[in-house]
């Protein structure tokens, strides 16, 4: 045994760790050891995919810097808007681990950087033709992965541990910022002013003039975007679906062969039922997509039966129990060991995976689900893996209609904290904590909730004050923004100065970049003492997370016990 091991890594014998890493990646809350992924990503991601991904954002970096010159000048850039957009978006945790499509995406983005070099030098703009992100090139998927393993393209290639942290936090908040933009895209709705701002701040990541202290600026502009996407989003997803209501979702299942849909996209939700209807094919959502639930447009389909299964992070074992076709709209994939289930997973939009078959929309943004259906149709209908149902719908307009049972709930006593603990779940078994501190909460306070998290203490039963259920769903992570605005409303309500003055204390799980742009939208909001966990992100350098600590009060967690002192005193 202890020979075989010698074997396995004795090109590592006398070593360097920089020589031994294979990549480096810690934008998630998985970074191995707290600090980095360096062999293999905790996700799944291979050393190939994470130096793709490097070489998109780096190839995105090129594509902004130009754009940001050409939006200066007048110029529109709908391509560049859309492509970074969405090449951002496909970097993103869990969400993509094809590197096919990764080679793809960048020799279209390398063509469509060069034709904006070619419209600003015809316009006679001037821009920096020696910088590397403008200047490199590639014609085949070798020049690209030999691209991936130059130094300036990866995390690392900042030197100053204070910059490379700030630099990160950024592009990491742009990542779950263009994600938002993506979806509402897909509903017709946009922003130039947030498509120009994301070319601002990714020029910005190449621009080495810049100070600690413009770029600790930058990440708060990117938390006051944050807030424009959602609110986009949110008047997106109301727009066309109706205001969530109150809604009990069945988590049992029917007789019938079905569709599991997950994700965040409900342009991707609405086609799907579509196409399913009168099929005899029913559709359950999994995952984040459970807030489609909530939505009246959708209750008119009599096979949308309910929600299936749990977080993102159960799916292996869940997805088996299900037999029928999986249906990615976006992130949250765990890489399927299994080759059946690999065959029944189906992708669209920014997600993919090697083996998996990929959906594309036509040109008028419309996309064909037949296979998935036809698949479904041969396939046994899901085994029940629980029963009964789960509450949700509280989304701003929901709460405000209720507001005066809210409010006076306050007013007399018999509600005296709300908690914010909104986010994401996630598989290490710290997590726990989020279940415990929800079942040890007093009997008077209210959880208010978005984003996956909710699984940790969704299905217990926490009982109501007065009617009012103490776990208020809001809705996926974008719709932590609700949650804001119910905050911002209560201050009104009450005649306060300070949104820090409401008593609401905020205990946030997190794990990918959308929750990064939510955690920077709060920040610009005002928001002060949040409790971030399982662990603090590891992209925060000693320095950066000091100014966070000092001028925002963000913390870690404790022990439950310890918390929920400090929280109730």
């Amino acid at each position: 045994m202890i020979n075989c091991l010698i074997n396995k890594y004795k090109k590592y014998f006398g070593k360097s760790e920089a020589e031994i890493q294979q990549m480096f990646c810690f934008q998630c809350q998985e970074a191995a050891g707290g600090k980095g992924c360096s062999k293999v990503g905790v996700c799944g991601k291979k050393p190939e995919t994470a130096g793709l991904q490097d070489t998109l954002v780096y190839t995105l970096k090129g594509i902004s810097y130009l754009a940001n010159k050409a939006n200066n000048a007048g110029i529109k850039t709908k391509d560049a808007d859309e492509f970074v957009m969405n090449g951002l978006f496909m970097t993103i945790t869990n969400a993509n681990f094809d590197d096919e499509r990764f080679v793809e995406e960048i020799l279209k983005g390398l063509k469509l950087r060069d034709s904006l070099k070619d419209k600003l030098a015809a316009k006679k703009i001037k821009f920096d033709k020696a910088l590397d992100v403008v200047r490199w090139t590639a014609k085949t998927s070798e020049d690209i992965k030999a691209k991936a393993n130059a130094k300036e393209v990866g995390v690392l290639s900042t030197d100053n541990e204070d910059l490379r942290s700030l630099r990160e936090l950024i592009t990491y908040g742009l990542k779950g910022l263009t994600a938002y933009a993506h979806h509402a895209a897909n509903l017709k709705f946009e922003s130039e002013d947030i498509y120009k701002f994301v070319h601002k701040a990714m020029a910005a990541l190449v621009d080495d003039s810049l100070s600690s202290g413009d770029l600790i600026a930058l990440t708060l502009e990117t938390g006051k975007y944050g807030v424009d996407v959602m609110a986009l989003l949110d008047k997106a997803n109301t727009s066309r679906f109706g205001n969530p209501e109150i809604t009990e979702v069945n988590i049992g299942v029917r007789n019938n062969p079905a569709i599991l849909i997950s994700g965040h996209d409900l342009n991707d939700m609405e086609q799907l039922l579509e196409q399913t209807n009168g099929t005899g094919v029913d559709v359950y959502t999994h995952s984040e997509m459970l807030p489609a639930n909530y939505y009246p447009a959708f209750k008119k389909y009599d096979h949308f039966v309910g929600n299936y299964g749990n977080a993102w992070w159960k799916q292996l074992e869940e997805f088996k129990t299900f037999n029928g076709p999986i249906l990615f709209t976006t992130n949250c994939i765990v890489p399927p060991r299994d080759e059946e289930i690999r065959k029944r997973i189906f992708t669209t939009g920014a997600s993919g995976y090697p083996g998996c078959t990929h959906i594309e929309e036509d040109k008028n943004g419309k996309k064909d689900f037949s296979k998935v259906i036809e698949m479904a149709k041969k396939c046994k209908p899901p085994v029940e893996i629980e029963k009964g149902k789960i509450v949700g719908g509280f989304a701003h307009a929901q709460v405000f209609a209720v507001a005066d049972k809210v409010v006076e709930a306050v007013k007399t006593g018999a509600i005296k904290k709300f908690f914010v603990m909104a986010g994401c779940d996630g598989r290490m078994k710290s997590r726990d904590y989020y279940a415990e501190f929800a079942s040890k909460l007093p009997k008077d306070t209210v959880i208010l909730t978005a984003g996956c998290a909710k699984y940790k203490y969704n299905k217990l039963d926490l009982g109501d004050i007065g009617g009012i259920p103490r776990v208020l769903d809001a809705g996926q992570c974008n719709d932590s923004y609700s949650l804001a605005v119910i905050a911002l409303k209560l201050k009104e309500i009450f005649e306060l100065e300070d949104i820090n003055e409401l008593p609401i204390a905020y205990n946030i799980a997190w794990y990918e970049q959308k929750a990064v742009i939510v955690l920077l939208a709060l920040l610009h909001l005002g928001v002060k003492n949040i409790h971030l966990g399982p662990t603090l992100p590891a992209f925060l350098s000693p320095n950066v997370a000091k100014v966070l600590v000092e001028n925002f009060g963000i913390a870690g967690i404790g022990t439950v016990d310890e918390d929920l002192k400090l929280f109730l005193s």
